[in-house]
């Protein structure tokens, strides 16, 4: 798989996970392959601070979706991260999806790929919760191809944010600039 869409969102198709399927859109008519994952009705627990992964290069928290999510981040070259704005920053189960990949740091088993940030928000707080993903992508040295702040409540609202989806397609194209095969 090329390119992994993460959507943080608790709303299966909230304003964060279209925003994020449609970057995959964009990328997929260009003919490479997407996958979407949504948090939405899994559990992932929060990272204990047990400090074991470091001896087993894993986190060892088993009984939730952490495990399958983090081998399809291994997996991707490009992975699209969004999440909505809970407080001026990524809701709960982002951050716990965020704090868990700890254990991949250890033997920097994420670094070398790509990624996109994706934040939505009602008013205020993108910022912060971009800079939150964005140090995410940065200690695991993912090499950054830009970001997606939009603005939305209402369900759907997302697609009306005509900077947002400007933005979007702009970060659809790296994407597509950078594993299209060069004739």
């Amino acid at each position: 798989m090329k390119v992994l869409g993460i959507s943080g969102s608790m709303r299966k198709d909230g304003n964060t996970a279209q925003l994020v399927r449609y970057i995959l859109a964009k990328v997929q008519t260009s003919g490479i392959e997407t996958e979407f994952v949504s948090l939405a009705g899994r559990i992932v627990h929060p990272c204990t601070g047990c400090e074991r992964c470091k001896e087993t290069k894993w986190c060892v928290i088993e009984g939730d979706g952490w495990d399958d999510i983090a081998h399809r981040m291994i997996e991707a070259e490009v992975v699209v991260m969004g999440s909505p704005t809970y407080y001026y920053d990524v809701n709960g189960q982002m951050k716990n999806l965020i704090d868990r990949t700890y254990s991949l740091y250890h033997d920097r088993k994420l670094s070398g790929r790509s990624a996109v940030a994706v934040t939505v928000c009602a008013d205020r707080g993108c910022e912060r919760s971009l800079e939150t993903i964005e140090g995410f992508l940065n200690t695991h040295q993912f090499s950054y191809l830009g970001h997606v702040c939009g603005k939305a409540y209402l369900p759907g609202e997302i697609m009306t944010d005509a900077r947002a989806v400007k933005k979007a397609d702009e970060v659809a194209q790296k994407i597509v600039n950078l594993l299209q095969p060069k004739d």
